[in-house]
């Protein structure tokens, strides 16, 4: 294997290859969603399967904007949705030469005396670094995610091009305004750089999970670990598709469902805290089909008013009280909202909450129209746009995303559970003032430096 050119151009003539490379990708979108706008209809599908391409070669996080984007109704034309909400990080791997390199620059030049044995060859490789597996001089296995070189000039790249983007289409697509997801894109993902922040949020979820038997959370080796290098104990499972490729029966396919349920909302109607990206390659599943979580850069703390919220939405929309469907939007930061609007927003939420609200066991969608989820969008997006569009709060966006994306894994696993049952033995005991001295109390205790927001 050779050492990928681009991965060797650090610096500035690094930085202006990558921004010709994802200028051109921007700027082709920008184009042909402003054509087909105006009347100049192009093949989209063949467009958008091109950018998810091209997307899926940058090692970096421009695609994270988009897959966030393609979660929200109306934010992007349908044929780009439906493309990038598949994409996956797939770009190859740097070379072991190059590893060599970006080790001794986190542990030193004689990093290799502090392990028995480091694979040459990545284990995995993500959109801002890779993993190998190895086993320390104390004889521990580990897995240790290595970030990619220049990662802070590529994040800088990708935002500009994607302020582009999102600038453009928010022309001739202006019912959802995009400003705020942009400004929670950006602190989250610079947030994601800091392997150390990575790390207090391992420590983090292993406090808030140490009850739930179903999931577990490596420990990070702290004496191994730098702010672009983090070294955690091994854990062994198998990834989800290749659980789903064996067939596996219903009562295992709940169980699957059930630990990725509590490891994802335990932890955010306990301790107000949600981890925002829940694509299967950020969990395996073990031998007795619990869940061993593994990446946490994308972690958003709330404050508890924010979560009695979304509480309140689901009681609002379970008696139809638009009043306090109203002021539940207004709680999780949605400003100067219409009672029309809300009205939209509530077909939405009915959506998302429908399972919640069905005391019985069902899968996540009875109805077979693979079009279903699709068609709510439109509608919902026709009518925002009829009344005058609508700014997602910041705070809505990590929200939206995992509950789109935890959807359509408990789709592909077919399970079948009592979502309702689930939900209510989490919120039973809310209150807002406990569940605001737990967090405080779990983020001191793995010392979680604050939010780059101020939150």
């Amino acid at each position: 294997m050779s050492t990928p050119k681009d991965l060797d151009q650090t610096g500035l003539f690094g930085e202006i290859k990558r921004m010709a490379r994802a200028s051109g990708t921007v700027g082709g979108i920008a184009t042909r969603v402003i054509g087909n706008k105006l009347g100049f209809k192009s093949n989209q599908a063949i467009h958008a399967n091109d950018l998810r391409a091209a997307l899926g070669g940058l090692k970096g996080p421009l695609m994270k904007g988009a897959q966030i984007l393609s979660t929200i109704p109306g934010a992007l034309p349908e044929e780009y949705a439906n493309q990038l909400a598949e994409l996956q990080a797939n770009a190859p791997p740097m070379a072991w030469s190059f590893v060599r390199r970006r080790m001794v620059t986190e542990l030193g030049v004689n990093w290799e005396r502090q392990f028995r044995s480091f694979s040459h060859q990545a284990m995995a490789a993500a959109s801002l670094g890779q993993v190998h597996r190895a086993v320390t001089a104390e004889g521990q296995d580990v897995a240790c995610k290595l970030q990619y070189p220049d990662m802070n000039a590529a994040v800088e790249s990708d935002l500009r091009q994607f302020r582009v983007v999102v600038g453009l289409v928010q022309q001739f697509l202006p019912a959802i305004k995009q400003d705020e997801v942009v400004r929670e894109l950006e602190e989250r993902l610079r947030e994601e750089l800091d392997y150390e922040r990575e790390a207090s949020h391992m420590r983090l979820y292993r406090d808030m999970l140490q009850h739930i038997p179903e999931v577990t959370v490596p420990l990070p080796v702290e004496a191994l670990s730098t702010r672009r290098l983090l070294t955690m104990e091994w854990v062994s499972g198998r990834g989800i598709q290749k659980i789903l490729d064996t067939n596996p029966t219903q009562e295992e396919r709940n169980a699957i469902a059930t630990a990725l349920f509590k490891a994802w909302y335990t932890p955010v109607y306990r301790y107000g805290i949600i981890h925002g990206d829940p694509h299967m390659g950020n969990f395996t599943i073990r031998p007795d089909w619990g869940l061993n979580l593994l990446d946490f850069g994308a972690i958003r703390i709330f404050p508890p008013h924010f979560i009695k919220g979304i509480i309140d939405l689901f009681n609002a929309l379970r008696d139809n009280n638009e009043d306090m469907a109203f002021a539940a939007y207004e709680a999780w930061g949605f400003k100067g909202l219409s009672r029309e609007t809300a009205s939209v927003l509530n077909e939405w939420a009915r959506f998302i909450y429908g399972p919640l609200m069905d005391d019985r066991e069902r899968f996540i969608q009875e109805n077979d129209d693979p079009n279903f989820g699709r068609d709510i969008a439109e509608r919902v997006y026709e009518g925002l746009k009829r009344t005058g569009g609508v700014r997602p709060s910041r705070e809505f966006v990590l929200v939206d995303r995992s509950a789109i994306g935890l959807g359509s894994v408990f789709l592909r696993l077919r399970a079948k559970l009592n979502w309702h049952k689930l939900f209510q033995e989490l919120i039973a005991d809310f209150d807002e003032v406990a569940l605001a001295e737990r967090q405080q109390v779990a983020l001191a205790a793995a010392r979680v430096p604050p939010p780059l927001n101020g939150l």
